[in-house]
């Protein structure tokens, strides 16, 4: 089965369902909830291939009204010639 490396986040910002899709080698719920962070606006989004600048946990981020973190690893497509 090939690895992809392609999520979709999904999470609500308060109370409003929003969902969006992230390109990136690993993926944790701890990961998620920072990225869902800064889809909302929360922190900015770091520049690639420099670490976060401050990394926001799942309680700062229930604070600001993030919540019901959820995210999944894409399919993998399969290209083959018929």
């Amino acid at each position: 089965m090939s690895q992809t490396d392609i999520f979709v986040i999904d999470y609500k910002l308060h109370g409003q369902s929003k969902s969006f899709v992230i390109r990136t080698r690993t993926m944790r719920g701890s990961d998620a909830w920072h990225w869902a962070s800064c889809d909302a606006g929360l922190v900015p989004i770091p520049k690639p291939g420099k670490p976060p600048l401050k990394v926001i946990s799942r309680p700062q981020a229930e604070r600001f009204g993030v919540t019901e973190v959820k995210w999944r690893e894409t399919a993998a497509l399969v290209w083959t010639e018929v």
